[in-house]
C-alpha cells in the first residue's frame, strides 16, 4: 500500500474544537489509554467526514483498523451531535446576538437510490435526495438545519412540518426567503414578487432582496462541502445483502442518522 500527504480545507480552530470534545469526553469516562490521541482522533474524523472516504482509507493513514476508525468515527459524531442547538435554542442565541436578519433556504442532498423509492425523486433538481432546511445567518453561518425529509418535498411543507415558520414567528426575527416561500404563515417573512411584467419598484425590491439573502444561501454550499452527505442512500435494496465493504448507513426512512450527522457537522466553528 501507498501513502501520501494530503490536505483537508478545515481551520485550525475547527480540529482545536474537536479535540476538545473529545478530550473532555475521555477524562469524564475515564477511559484507558488509546492508540490516537484527541488530536489525532479529531483529524481522523474530520477527514473522514469531509472527504467522505471508505473507513479502510483513513484508518490506513493513522496507522489504525478499519473498525477501530469507525468506532472514533461513531463516538465524535454522537458527541457533536449531543451540541447541535433545536431550533428555538438557535433562535434565542440569535437574538442574544443582536442578529437582526435571518435567511431560511432549503436545499437538497443527493444520495443513492433504488427503483421503488419515488417519494425521494426532486423533479426541480431532477435526481434522488433529501429535503433539508437550512437557517443561516446574514453573513452565511448556519444557525440551524432541519431533519431530512423526501426531496419531493417543497420547501414550504418542509419549513411547516418542523415548525420552522412558527418559530421564527415568535422570535420576532426578520427573515428573508425565496419564492418557494409565498405563502408562509408568518409575519416576520419576506419573499420576492412574483409573476411576469412586473412594475420596476418591485423589480428594484427583488433584486435588494436577493443580494440580501445571497450570503444566507451560500450556508447550503458549505453543509454540501461535507462529501460523507453524499454516501447516504435513501433506503435498503429489498431482497439483496449489503455491497461488499459498504460502510455507510443504509436506512434513512426515519432520518435519525443523517440528522445526527449534518447537525452534528455545524458545530465545528
Amino acid at each position: 500500500m501507498l501513502f501520501y500527504r494530503a490536505a483537508v480545507d478545515l481551520s485550525r480552530s475547527t480540529l482545536n474544537y474537536l479535540a476538545g470534545l473529545i478530550r473532555r469526553r475521555r477524562k469524564a469516562i475515564r477511559a484507558p489509554w488509546r492508540l490516537l490521541n484527541p488530536g489525532q482522533q479529531a483529524l481522523l474524523v474530520l477527514v473522514d467526514l469531509r472527504k467522505g472516504e471508505t473507513f479502510t482509507e483513513p484508518g490506513a493513514g493513522f496507522q489504525v483498523s478499519t473498525s477501530t476508525a469507525w468506532r472514533y468515527v461513531q463516538e465524535t459524531v454522537t458527541l457533536l451531535s449531543a451540541r447541535s442547538p433545536n431550533l428555538t435554542a438557535a433562535l434565542r442565541k440569535a437574538n442574544k446576538d443582536e442578529l437582526h436578519l435571518l435567511v431560511l433556504d432549503g436545499t437538497l442532498i443527493a444520495c443513492d437510490r433504488v427503483r421503488a423509492d419515488r417519494p425521494y425523486y426532486s423533479a426541480k433538481h431532477r435526481c434522488h435526495g433529501m429535503n433539508v432546511q437550512v437557517v443561516a445567518g446574514p453573513d452565511g453561518t448556519i444557525l440551524w438545519t432541519s431533519g431530512a425529509l423526501p426531496g419531493r418535498t417543497h420547501d414550504l411543507t418542509a419549513a411547516r412540518v418542523w415548525g420552522t415558520l412558527r418559530e421564527l414567528d415568535k422570535a420576532g426575527i426578520l427573515t428573508l426567503a425565496d419564492k418557494g416561500y409565498q405563502g408562509a404563515e408568518a409575519a416576520v417573512f419576506i419573499v420576492p414578487y412574483k409573476g411576469r411584467n412586473k412594475p420596476v419598484s418591485q423589480k428594484q425590491a427583488n433584486r435588494s432582496h436577493a443580494r440580501l439573502r445571497a450570503p444566507g444561501e451560500r450556508a447550503n454550499a458549505q453543509l454540501k462541502s461535507w462529501k460523507l452527505l453524499r454516501k447516504l442512500r435513501c433506503s435498503p435494496q429489498q431482497g439483496r445483502p449489503p455491497r461488499q465493504g459498504h460502510h455507510r448507513p443504509t436506512e434513512l426512512r426515519g432520518h435519525p442518522k443523517m440528522k445526527r450527522v449534518h447537525c452534528g457537522l455545524l458545530l465545528a466553528p
